[in-house]
C-alpha cells in the first residue's frame, strides 16, 4: 500500500473557488494530497473538511502578508515532511488605463500576481529541489502572452508572471524541477464575470473542469515531456 510519504505532495493557492476549487476537488480524486492556501480560510475549510484530514491540509494564505507564505509552507512540511508540486492560482483582476493610472491598484497587482508566487516559489524551491521530480505551475492567463484592451496594470502583472515561470525552468532545470506557464483565455469564474461584462456568455467559456483536466494531465507527464507554455481559449485568435 501506498503511504503517504510516496504519495505526491500538491501545494495549491487560491483554493476556495472557482478553477482553485475544480483543480482541488480533480487532484483530491485522483489521490494526490493536498495542502490548500487561501485567503478566506473558513470558506476553505467549509468546502474541504469532509475530506480525510491525512490526504488535504487546509491553510490560511493571503499573497499580502509574506508570513502567511512561510507558515504555510512550515505546516505543509510539518504535515506531510515533503513538497513535489506547486501550483500559483491565487490572482487578482483589477483594471487601471495609462491614462488613468492608479498606482495602488498595480502596486496591488504586482503584490498578489507576481510578488505571491515569486514568494512561494522561493521558500519551497528547496524541497522541490530534494523531490529531485518537481513541478511549478502558474496560472497566468494569455493576458500574459498577448494584449487586448487598455487594462495595463493587469497584464503587466501576466507577463511578468510568464517571465517567472521560465526563470524557475532555467533555476531548476537541472535539479528535476519542470516549470509551466498555464494561460487561459476566458474562463467561467466569478473573475471572468466581473470583468467580462457581457463580452461573451458563461457557457461559451472554458470551464473551470476543464482547467482542471489541463493540470492533471501536466501532473502526469513525465520530464522528459516538459511543456513551458500552455495556451487554452474559447474564441479564436491569432498565434501569441
Amino acid at each position: 500500500m501506498e503511504t503517504n510519504d510516496e504519495k505526491t505532495v500538491v501545494m495549491l493557492s487560491g483554493a476556495n473557488r472557482g478553477i482553485g476549487e475544480k483543480i482541488a476537488k480533480r487532484l483530491i480524486s485522483e489521490g494526490y494530497i493536498l495542502s490548500l492556501g487561501a485567503r478566506r480560510i473558513e470558506m476553505l475549510q467549509n468546502k474541504f473538511n469532509a475530506f480525510d484530514r491525512n490526504t488535504v491540509l487546509c491553510n490560511w494564505y493571503d499573497a499580502k502578508v509574506p508570513e502567511s507564505a512561510t507558515k504555510w509552507i512550515d505546516a505543509t512540511i510539518v504535515k506531510y515532511g515533503h513538497i513535489d508540486v506547486l501550483i500559483n492560482n491565487a490572482g487578482i483582476f483589477c483594471s487601471t488605463t495609462i491614462e488613468e493610472f492608479d498606482e495602488e491598484i498595480v502596486d496591488e497587482l504586482w503584490t498578489v500576481n507576481v510578488k505571491g508566487p515569486l514568494r512561494l516559489i522561493s521558500l519551497a524551491f528547496p524541497y522541490l529541489k530534494k523531490a529531485g521530480r518537481g513541478k511549478v505551475i502558474n496560472l497566468v492567463s494569455l493576458s500574459g502572452k498577448r494584449v487586448k484592451g487598455q487594462s495595463v496594470g493587469y497584464a503587466m502583472s501576466k507577463f511578468a508572471l510568464t517571465a517567472l515561470t521560465h526563470s524557475v525552468r532555467y533555476s531548476g532545470w537541472e535539479h528535476g524541477i519542470r516549470a509551466t506557464a498555464v494561460c487561459p483565455g476566458w474562463v467561467n469564474t466569478q473573475m471572468a464575470e466581473d470583468a467580462s461584462r457581457s463580452i461573451i456568455e458563461p457557457k461559451q467559456m472554458t470551464q473551470p473542469e476543464d482547467v482542471a483536466t489541463l493540470i492533471s494531465t501536466l501532473l502526469k507527464l513525465p520530464n522528459t515531456a516538459s511543456i513551458s507554455e500552455l495556451y487554452v481559449n474559447c474564441v479564436l485568435e491569432s498565434s501569441y
